[in-house]
């Protein structure tokens, strides 16, 4: 998409975003020059960003093939989607169980034209997409979309990846995970990763929070023990709160140092 195109749609190819700053780093195309710009200034100064994203990327894929093939989930709610690229969330799910169900949210609207356009569903399920912000909740749960694609009195996959890091302020993500949880049945998953500084030396530490203070980052990070009380109440799934290359990694994979990849990954079953 052009600038001209972006301007038409309600997108402000000035202002770099999330989404489009992580499809840049994932190789895609679908990024304006101030997202490659924001993504190459991160890069610069923390070189292995890159290897967080595709390592999230892949927790992603594992955890969604882990609910559908493993805990019988058939019903997804995906919020902070992303733009579309290999094996998203409908198709991991659909590819072991083509009946499930996949409600994706995000605040982009770029990020939804491609999804209406990309997210094609299997005959046999549903794909549904809404455009919300994850600080607001109840704007997701209200939103009719929601209560036509899912039967919220049957278990829900809630993935929440990469996404609450953007919720500033310390225990700002909270309250938000709670209330989602709140709205889902005995059964349901949470699924979660979290951008954290924990494996940062001190001076990348130190680093970091200058980087947010001048307003270079709009990521938030979190330590373990903040993330993991995101779960409290919620039986984890093994092998609990480690870092996203660490969680039921494929025969044979790579693990790369921790220091390299930086972001926080468990799985929750709601009893």
């Amino acid at each position: 998409m052009d600038d001209t195109n972006a301007a038409l749609s309600g997108i402000n190819p000035a202002e770099p975003h999330p989404a489009r700053r992580y499809n840049y780093w994932l190789g895609g195309k679908d990024n304006f020059a101030a997202d490659r710009a924001s993504g190459d200034e991160l890069q610069r100064l923390f070189p292995k960003v890159r290897l967080g994203a595709l390592a999230n990327r892949a927790l992603l894929q594992r955890a969604t093939g882990f609910l559908a093939a493993e805990a019988g989930i058939r019903q997804f709610l995906d919020i902070g989607t992303g733009l579309p690229t290999a094996d998203n969330t409908h198709e991991v799910a659909q590819r072991h169980a083509p009946e499930s169900r996949i409600v994706y949210v995000d605040n982009d609207p770029l990020v939804m034209v491609h999804a209406r356009a990309l997210l094609n569903s299997s005959p046999e399920g549903r794909t549904a997409y809404i455009e919300a912000d994850l600080n607001d909740p109840e704007s997701i749960l209200s939103d009719p979309i929601l209560a036509d694609t899912l039967d919220l009195k049957q278990p829900v996959g809630l993935m929440l990846i990469a996404v609450l890091h953007f919720i500033h302020g310390h225990g700002a993500a909270a309250p938000v995970v709670r209330r989602l949880l709140e709205a889902l049945p005995s059964g349901s998953y949470l699924v979660a990763t979290h951008a954290t500084s924990d494996f940062g030396t001190p001076e990348q530490q130190r680093l970091y929070q200058q980087v947010i203070a001048a307003g270079k980052s709009d990521v938030w990070t979190r330590p373990r023990d903040e993330f993991a009380a995101l779960f409290d109440g919620l039986e984890l799934v093994e092998p609990g709160v480690v870092p996203a290359s660490e969680w039921r990694p494929e025969p044979g994979a790579e693990i790369p140092a921790r220091s390299d990849i930086n972001i926080w990954t468990a799985v929750g079953r709601k009893p």
